[in-house]
C-alpha cells in the first residue's frame, strides 16, 4: 500500500499539534501521542483518501470529533448525510 509522503505528514503533525496545545493546553507530548493513535492519523496515510484536502484545521476538527463519538467518520468534514 502507498503512503502520503512522508514531508506531508510532518506537516500535519505540526500543525495539529500546534493547535490541539493551543486549543486544550495538552503538552506536545500528549497532542502528538493522541493524533498518531488515532484513526483520523491511520486515515491520514493512505493517499487514496486525500485527507490533506481538509488543511490542518480540518484534520483537528476530525479528530475533536472522533475523541467525541468514537468515529472521525462522523465528523461534518466525512458524513455523507
Amino acid at each position: 500500500m502507498n503512503r502520503t509522503s512522508p514531508e506531508v505528514l510532518d506537516y500535519y503533525d505540526e500543525e495539529v499539534v500546534r493547535r490541539t496545545v493551543e486549543k486544550y493546553g495538552y503538552g506536545e507530548r500528549e497532542a502528538l501521542e493522541l493524533f498518531l493513535s488515532s484513526k483520523t492519523y491511520q486515515m491520514m496515510t493512505n493517499p487514496d483518501m486525500a485527507m490533506w484536502q481538509f488543511g490542518p484545521g480540518g484534520i483537528l476538527s476530525i479528530c475533536e470529533s472522533e475523541r467525541i463519538t468514537g468515529s472521525p467518520l462522523r465528523s461534518a468534514y466525512l458524513r455523507m448525510d
